[in-house]
């Protein structure tokens, strides 16, 4: 019994002893470190490790969250009888519920999954060094007037769940990152880009040098930007910021905000949400990728589904009681954190990709924008009325011809997502697989 596994046992018989009907109990053991370099010197390093527990009872149908950072038999107690005195104070809740036994997952690979790096933990002095060469290759790219930032961190995180119905399993997670921010020009000329990279295993990380070579070469590329013309253009969003449209379809499709009826999606179940032929595909089981997970916050086994299927929108993300509140059955969306009950989430997702380049995409729009960066953010929850500060470049005649900022996107959800036209350049090592997105026909507000 893994250490971890004890501290869930241990919760559990407390609340079992305070008086609940049902438990379930997470405990979390993480390591993050993270060092900050300017002018290639030491700027800033912290580091964070500790063990947090969460404890949730049901009585009758009634139910409470209650967490802490001590792990002390006396605090373990504590918090079982506060959580049962909160959730008989609680309101009834008719929707929630445990897994049952047929439900809870019985097996998984955790090996198939490689969802941690088994090579040691890096040496700060390393860290430091990536950082550092970062900066140093940002800096070299001719026009970069400054490094604002560059970063270098690790972390790994150790999962266990357990339930009083009989539930027990954990795993673990890595991540290891780079980060650069880059300045080109001075004063109210001044414009500013980045590149970042994260990866479960260290070794797949790309080198400090090519992190900040790239996020000068970005930087230096937005020189003299200037506002585009106003109107109604095609607008491209490029691959680095493609998920956050996609992410969009994602939220509204969430079962509790069905559950509440303020999604713009709420009516279309079963109807043609993107072009026909795309799938819109959630993986959990995707290897070496930051959102896998074997089993979800409830203990359900994951698995993969199609949540738009030859453009068709196949269903909702739900967790157990969000699907008792909808009728329907759990996609095993669950999540959850020490101090709060399990929510529905998306794990890792594909779209379809296209059979055309992001160059071959530029040339076809003609006149248009392409997005890099978005600020800001006014999105319509129950009507999918869509506007966000962008910057990027401005296309003509199919050609890149300037850099552009402070200008206005907008459109609707609904109408935008029925025309996107995909390309082929997904980057495979992210948890959101999604390629550049071509979408016709929004409204620009620009100079």
């Amino acid at each position: 019994m893994t250490a971890l596994d004890t501290l869930t046992q241990k919760l559990l018989d407390a609340a079992r002893n305070a008086g609940a009907d049902q438990a379930d109990a997470l405990a979390v053991d993480g390591t993050s470190l993270s060092i900050d370099v300017l002018n290639g010197k030491l700027e800033h390093a912290e580091r964070s490790e500790g063990v947090d527990i969460g404890l949730r009872v049901l009585v009758g149908q009634r139910q409470a969250c209650v967490s802490a950072s001590d792990i002390s038999d006396m605090t373990m107690q504590a918090m079982a009888e506060r959580a049962v005195a909160m959730a008989k104070e609680a309101p009834e809740d008719p929707h929630i519920r445990l897994a049952t036994a047929d439900e809870i997952a019985s097996g998984w690979d955790l090996a198939a999954l490689e969802m941690a790096d088994p090579s040691e933990e890096p040496d700060p002095a390393a860290l430091e060094r990536d950082a550092a060469e970062a900066e140093a290759a940002a800096l070299a790219v001719t026009g970069v007037s400054q490094v604002s930032s560059a970063s270098a961190g690790y972390g790994r995180h150790q999962f266990h769940l357990a339930t009083s119905n009989g539930f027990s399993g954990g795993y673990g997670r890595t991540n290891r990152a780079t980060s650069v921010v880059a300045i080109t020009g001075e004063g109210a000329s001044m414009e500013r880009d980045y590149a970042g990279e994260m990866r479960v295993f260290q070794t797949d990380l790309p080198s400090p040098s090519e992190i900040g070579t790239k996020a000068g070469e970005r930087t230096v590329a937005m020189a003299g930007a200037k506002q585009p013309p106003t109107g109604a253009f095609p607008v491209l969003y490029d691959e680095r910021v493609s998920a956050s449209l996609i992410g969009h379809l994602l939220g509204a499709a969430n079962g509790s905000m069905i559950a509440r009826g303020s999604s713009w999606l709420r009516d279309h179940l079963g109807e043609e949400i993107l072009p026909t032929g795309l799938d819109l595909i959630e993986d959990p089981l995707r290897a070496r990728v930051m959102g896998s997970r074997p089993f979800d916050g409830e203990g359900l086994a994951t698995s993969a589904r199609k949540i738009i299927d030859a453009g068709v929108l196949t269903g909702w993300t739900l967790d157990l009681a969000t699907a008792e509140k909808l009728g329907m059955k759990s996609t095993a969306s669950a999540s959850r954190g020490t101090s709060s009950p399990p929510s529905p989430s998306i794990s890792n997702v594909a779209l379809t990709l296209g059979d055309k380049t992001r160059e071959d995409l530029i040339r076809d729009m003609g006149t248009g924008l392409i997005v890099t960066s978005m600020i800001g953010s006014t999105i319509n929850p129950t009507t999918g009325d869509y506007s966000r500060g962008a910057s990027g470049f401005w296309v003509e005649n199919g050609e890149i011809a300037y850099p552009v900022n402070e200008c206005t996107i907008a459109g609707n959800l609904i109408a935008m997502l029925k025309t996107i036209i995909p390309a082929n350049d997904a980057e495979p090592h992210l948890s959101r697989l999604v390629p550049s997105l071509l979408v016709d026909g929004m409204t620009l507000a620009g100079a």
